[in-house]
């Protein structure tokens, strides 16, 4: 009988353990967002098994439609690819924000994609990372500078450069106090804005100085001196900015555009759970705080500050306010239409003389 009893012990511990080794979290995303560090570290705490495989919004996008949400317990797509793949074809589930530790996170990034996401009523999405573009800006050279506005300041005539993409005419709108996003459930208004943005573009268009078209060359144009208020993305700004303590990122006074990549959960997971511990984990001041300083993204962790390192602490700190934090204006949804729009005033803007 004493055999018996500890041969049944021996059994359930070994029942048990197999159950914690064959326990899985399977993510796609992006490269960079699941350091091997960070994996590691999940690995050992919660003996959970995790499986990476990198991709990117379309891949995610095209898996998940093609399995109708298996094969995964998170994604990681940008905030703007949810709501529009979702009413369309269910392939995540509703967030269960009772799960996700909200009080280690950016209170104006989780209601902003709360709002990007959602469906019904219910949202899809959990902030994870951001980035933004707003004004790279020699502040020798156009100290006055600091708003969207200030691309078609006559006062900087002749050293403005920007890229002639979607961005500048939403950055542009703002500039003008007007707000794009509200628009766009209504076609027709927007058009009527997109119209008086493309005049200001083309009545300052002798300001300009040339267009950028690639990271490379918006650096090398500030860099140079070819121009001092140019539209531009933070990390650029601040990799200048190393180089030259007179360049720097600026946040528009109006709001900086930002981008934010998210955590979803698709829907056929099979380990939800373990899903949300990998949320709530890698959104811990700490953990955020590592990809941060290895990645440069900015994160949705608001108590990740105190851990980074010194040089990244001050790129942020010098460029944003909490202020100009819950000032970003995230990019929503584009509706059907509307990038065709804004396509064809791009268009005219360039061919203008």
């Amino acid at each position: 009988m004493k055999k018996k009893i500890l041969l049944s012990v021996a059994a359930l511990a070994l029942t048990t353990s197999a159950l914690t080794a064959g326990e899985v979290l399977k993510i796609i995303t992006w490269k960079g967002y699941a350091d091997k560090a960070l994996v590691a570290a999940f690995e050992k705490e919660t003996g959970i098994d995790v499986k990476i495989t990198y991709s990117n919004n379309e891949e995610m996008i095209a898996k998940l439609r093609a399995t109708r949400g298996a094969g995964f317990e998170l994604a990681q797509p940008s905030q703007d690819r949810i709501s529009f793949v979702q009413k369309e074809f269910p392939i995540y589930q509703p967030i269960d924000f009772s799960k996700v530790n909200t009080d280690q996170l950016i209170t104006s990034m989780v209601d902003a994609v709360k709002k990007n996401t959602a469906v019904d009523g219910k949202s899809y999405g959990v902030p994870f990372c951001y980035g933004t573009t707003g004004l790279i800006i020699n502040k020798k050279e156009a100290p006055g500078a600091g708003d969207w506005s200030d691309l078609w300041n006559e006062k900087y005539k002749g050293k403005i450069s920007y890229r002639l993409k979607r961005p500048l005419l939403i950055g542009a709108a703002f500039g003008m106090g007007e707000d794009p996003f509200a628009l766009y459930g209504d076609i027709e208004a927007y058009k009527k804005l997109m119209a008086k943005v493309e005049k200001k573009l083309i009545d300052s268009k002798s300001y300009v100085k040339n267009y950028w078209t690639s990271g490379d060359t918006q650096v090398n144009i500030i860099k140079s001196g070819d121009a001092n208020v140019i539209s531009g993305w933070d990390g650029k700004g601040w990799a200048v900015h190393k180089v030259n303590p007179d360049i720097d990122f600026v946040a528009p006074k109006s709001g900086a555009l930002g981008w934010i990549d998210t955590f979803a959960i698709p829907a056929k997971a099979k380990n939800v759970e373990a899903a949300y511990k990998w949320i709530n984990f890698t959104l811990a001041p700490k953990n955020a705080a590592f990809f941060t300083n290895k990645e440069k993204y900015g994160t949705a962790s608001k108590g990740a500050s105190e851990f980074l390192t010194a040089d990244v602490k001050a790129d942020f700190e010098r460029s944003f306010t909490s202020a100009d934090i819950d000032n970003i204006k995230w990019h929503p949804p584009v509706p059907a239409g509307f990038e065709a729009i804004e396509a064809e005033v791009l268009d005219r803007i360039k061919a203008a003389k």
